[in-house]
């Protein structure tokens, strides 16, 4: 098929599907084809609500909105964690919304990596988000551990995805703690949680896993699957907001625990007024909480997450895998002769949310994008990123954004612009 029979297809694709009609929810950037939300999702009209209605209780009640407002702001982090378990499979008072993704896994490696002389490395992949490396390097030589023999690497054999195996053979019996992602961030690999954490677990090792890029986009089910720790931002598939909180995922076998950065927002609830001298933590994951939590940086996650409650993971998955295969397809027909590649693998069950297109002028090529209205994102070093979202983005907007594409190579659009580093977003 051409570009004009994929846009036809898209068009009868979206009259037939039942979630469409969420996308009013969603307050959109206007004039343009929105395909970053795996890097910052729009903001939605529940969202703003809940925004306007904390900042309403801050201006009402001052201090009073602590226990008066209509979300008490003291159990915000306890609230928002309830609504993220079903997001992510956990079981009650395993998961917390607190601090940011590279923030919780710090308190992760403080509380729980625990080195010995013949335990002491922490595996993670070669293709890791640079904010997971940075924590990892930064926490092995402040216990006075040497990189290069306490950290390893995972090596991707094409650059963009990890092999299972691989993965598995890396974690030996002198493994204290794995930190791998859910999902690839530059390929959008999906990885099998269960079966790794399983493997991991044979040579008696933990596993945190950072799930920025799965959590919204995928079902989650962490504890059934027996992950020891997640990690994630909420800013992305939940559009939780710019400097939204995180969350944290610590499965029910290592509760309660008391946390290596401990705080007053550490403790039991029920005893936090006291201010005791002594730290009674809470028995749930609220125990790694540290500071106080940014209650306007929260309020807009409540109506994003509200949306997720109503449709369910099942059904947001079951869209997302309907738009990706029809990215990759449709990409396959217009795109691969003028040098574009799908790098992101082709089964579903190791897919995640977005596409990767490789292109050796995909910096150019986002450059353009943006410029004919269409906004991607760039990840070196030659990775076009596409996000759909399968509660806001139309199929017509996915075949639209590859007609526009394959026009801007055709016409040599991109050649327009410098060579160099596109701005990631």
């Amino acid at each position: 098929m051409r570009c004009a029979q994929w846009l036809e297809r898209a068009e009868r694709i979206d009259r037939e599907d039942g979630l469409q009609g969420l996308r009013q929810e969603f307050l959109l950037p206007d004039g343009v084809i929105y395909l970053d939300g795996n890097s910052l999702g729009p903001l939605t009209l529940r969202g703003l609500a809940h925004l306007e209605r904390a900042i309403a209780d801050w201006r009402r009640l001052g201090v009073g909105g602590w226990q008066g407002a209509e979300v008490p702001w003291f159990h915000l982090a306890e609230t928002i964690g309830t609504m993220l378990s079903d997001i992510v499979g956990a079981e009650p008072g395993e998961v917390i919304a607190t601090a940011q993704t590279t923030l919780n896994l710090h308190q992760i490696l403080q509380t729980f990596y625990r080195p010995t002389g013949e335990r002491h490395v922490v595996v993670t992949d070669a293709l890791a988000f640079p904010s997971d490396l940075y924590a990892i390097a930064g926490h092995l030589k402040q216990r006075g551990l040497d990189v290069r023999r306490s950290l390893r690497l995972i090596a991707s054999r094409d650059g963009r995805t990890l092999a299972a195996d691989d993965v598995r053979d890396a974690i030996g019996d002198d493994v204290a703690l794995a930190v791998l992602p859910g999902v690839l961030y530059r390929s959008g690999q999906l990885l099998p949680i269960g079966e790794l954490t399983a493997a991991a677990h044979d040579h008696g090792a933990l596993v945190a896993w950072d799930l920025s890029h799965a959590v919204g986009a995928v079902p989650l089910a962490l504890h059934r699957d027996g992950a020891d720790f997640g990690f994630f931002c909420t800013y992305k598939y939940l559009c939780g907001g710019p400097g939204a909180i995180g969350g944290l995922f610590v499965h029910r076998r290592h509760l309660p625990v008391r946390p290596g950065m401990a705080g007053w927002f550490s403790s039991d609830k029920a005893r936090q007024f006291d201010m005791s001298a002594e730290l009674e933590p809470s028995a749930g994951a609220g125990a790694l909480q540290v500071g106080t939590p940014p209650i306007l940086a929260a309020a807009p996650l409540l109506g994003s997450l509200e949306i997720y409650r109503k449709v369910g993971m099942d059904d947001v998955r079951r869209r997302s895998v309907r738009q990706t295969e029809f990215l990759e397809a449709m990409a396959d027909d217009v795109l691969a002769e003028l040098g574009f590649q799908v790098a992101t693998p082709r089964s579903a069950h190791a897919r995640g949310g977005h596409v990767a297109l490789a292109h050796p002028e995909a910096a150019r090529l986002s450059r353009a994008l943006k410029d004919r209205g269409v906004v991607p994102d760039f990840r070196p070093p030659d990775v076009v990123r596409l996000g759909p979202h399968p509660l806001y983005t139309s199929f017509e907007e996915i075949a639209r954004a590859l007609a526009i594409l394959r026009e801007i190579v055709l016409q040599g659009e991109h050649l327009r612009y410098p060579q160099g580093r596109e701005e990631v977003g």
